[in-house]
C-alpha cells in the first residue's frame, strides 16, 4: 500500500502531454497556455501533498470496516475482480454526481473544473480537499468484503484511466466504445459551463452509468470550458478555497439556520426564495466571452518554467521517497513545495508581494539546502548545487524585475 500507481505514471503522464503539445504544434492548435497548464500542475502538485495526510485516514477507515465489519470472505477469483472494478466505478460515478449536487461538497472539487482550457494538464489539476467528502461512498465495498490492497489498486487504475480522456486531440471514438466506456467526447461535455452541459456524464470508466441513471449528454456544439463563475487567479491554494469563501459570504446573507443548512447541502446556487431562489446557469456569450489572460514578457515566462521544472523534480523525489521521512519533515517539506507553486502562478499575476516573496524563497532555500547539508552525511557537491542555484535565479530575478513597477502593471 506504500506504492502509489498515481506516483508512478508521473513520467507517463509528462510524455504524454509532451506528445499532446507536438499534436498542438503539428495541428496549429491551441490546446495550451502556459500560465493556465502550471496552475493546473500546482493543483495536482498541492493534491498529492494533501493526500500525504488525508488520503492515510480515508484508507484507514476502509481498512478497520474491512477488518472488522466484513460480511463475506471472497476468493480472488475473475468474478471478484469484474466486481471489484465495477462497484469501484459506481461508487466513483455517485461520488462524483454528489460532488456536483451538493454545495458543501462542489468545493471540494469545483478546482477541477476551473481550467478554461481542456488538454491532459487539466487531468492533474486535482482538489486537496476533495477526499474529505467523497471516500465515502467507497465503504460500503469494505463491507462486502473487498481487500483494502485491492480497493486502492483498483481505485488508482479508474483514476488513471480518466488521464486520456482530457484532451481534445482525440474526436469521438467508434461508436460501441462511446456507448460502453468514458471517452474524451464525453468528458468534454462533463467540463463544459454551457448550460446543457452542466452536472453531465459524470462517469469514471464506463459512461454506461450516465446512461443508466439519466445524466448522459452527447456531445454537440464545442463546449467553454470551466465554471459559470471563474477564479481568474493562477493561485493553486485559493483555487482551493475560493468557493468556501463564496460559501461563507452566502451564508451571512441568509438569516435563518435551517435556510443556512439547506443552502449547504443543496445544489450550488441554490438560495432561499426571498433572496433569488436558485440561481440559474448563465448562457455563454461566445462574442464577449474571454478567457482570464495575464500576457507576460518571454522572459518571465522562461524564468517561472525554470524554477518551475526544478519544484517539479524535487516533488517528484519527494513523492517517490516519502516513506522515508517524518511527519514534521513531511509537513515541512509539503510546506515549502507549495510555497514554490503558489509564487510561480502569481508571478504571472504580477502580485506586487510575490516579488518580495520570489526574493525571500530564491535566497532562503539554497541557504536551507547548505545547512542541512553541513549537518548531515549528505554529499559535499550539494553545496555547489545550492550556490549555483541562488546565484543563477537572485541575477535572472534581479534582471527581470529592476523595477518594481513591472509587478504592479497589472
Amino acid at each position: 500500500m506504500d506504492i502509489n500507481p498515481i506516483v508512478l505514471s508521473i513520467p507517463i503522464f509528462f510524455v504524454l502531454i509532451g506528445i499532446e503539445l507536438v499534436v498542438e504544434r503539428i495541428t496549429n492548435k491551441d490546446f495550451y497556455r502556459l500560465p493556465d497548464a502550471i496552475a493546473n500542475l500546482s493543483c495536482g502538485i498541492t493534491s498529492q501533498l494533501s493526500g500525504l495526510f488525508l488520503k492515510i485516514l480515508a484508507v484507514g477507515v476502509y481498512q478497520i470496516l474491512f477488518e472488522n465489519f466484513a460480511f463475506f470472505t471472497l476468493e480472488r477469483t475473475w468474478i471478484y475482480w469484474l466486481a471489484l472494478v465495477l462497484l469501484v466505478d459506481l461508487a466513483y460515478y455517485w461520488a462524483h454526481r454528489m460532488s456536483h449536487e451538493v454545495n458543501l461538497f462542489w468545493g471540494g472539487h469545483v478546482v477541477h473544473h476551473q481550467s478554461e482550457d481542456y488538454n491532459l494538464s487539466v487531468a492533474l489539476r486535482q482538489s486537496s480537499l476533495q477526499v474529505v467528502w467523497t471516500f465515502a461512498f467507497s465503504l460500503p465495498i469494505a463491507f462486502i468484503g473487498f481487500n483494502t490492497t485491492d480497493f486502492v489498486l483498483i481505485s488508482a487504475l479508474n483514476t488513471l484511466y480518466q488521464f486520456w480522456i482530457h484532451t481534445e486531440a482525440i474526436k469521438k471514438l467508434p461508436r460501441w466504445i462511446e456507448f460502453i466506456f468514458n471517452t474524451p467526447s464525453h468528458h468534454r461535455v462533463h467540463h463544459g459551463r454551457n448550460p446543457k452541459y452542466i452536472d453531465k456524464n459524470h462517469a469514471g470508466s464506463l459512461i454506461i452509468w450516465d446512461r443508466m441513471f439519466g445524466t448522459f449528454q452527447e456531445e454537440e456544439e464545442h463546449p467553454t470550458y470551466g465554471i459559470t463563475k471563474p477564479i481568474n487567479s493562477w493561485n493553486p491554494v485559493f483555487a482551493n478555497f475560493s468557493h468556501y469563501v463564496d460559501m461563507s459570504r452566502d451564508l451571512k446573507m441568509i438569516p435563518k439556520w435551517s435556510d443556512k443548512i439547506r443552502y449547504i447541502f443543496s445544489k450550488p446556487g441554490w438560495l432561499p426564495s426571498y433572496l433569488g431562489g436558485q440561481r440559474a446557469v448563465p448562457e455563454v456569450d461566445e462574442k464577449t466571452y474571454k478567457k482570464y489572460d495575464t500576457p507576460a514578457p518571454m522572459v518571465l515566462n522562461v524564468y517561472v518554467l525554470f524554477q518551475y521544472v526544478l519544484c517539479l523534480g524535487g516533488t517528484a523525489l519527494f513523492l517517490f521517497q516519502q516513506t522515508t521521512f517524518s511527519m514534521p519533515e513531511k509537513i515541512f517539506i509539503s510546506t515549502l513545495i507549495t510555497i514554490t507553486v503558489v509564487n510561480c502562478g502569481v508571478l504571472f499575476e504580477k502580485k506586487p508581494w510575490a516579488y518580495y516573496v520570489e526574493w525571500f524563497r530564491i535566497i532562503s532555500y539554497p541557504l536551507l539546502l547548505i545547512v542541512l547539508t553541513y549537518q548531515s552525511t549528505a554529499p559535499y557537491w550539494l553545496y555547489l548545487i545550492a550556490a549555483a542555484y541562488m546565484i543563477i535565479s537572485v541575477l535572472w530575478f534581479k534582471t527581470i524585475f529592476k523595477n518594481e513597477k513591472v509587478l504592479r502593471t497589472a
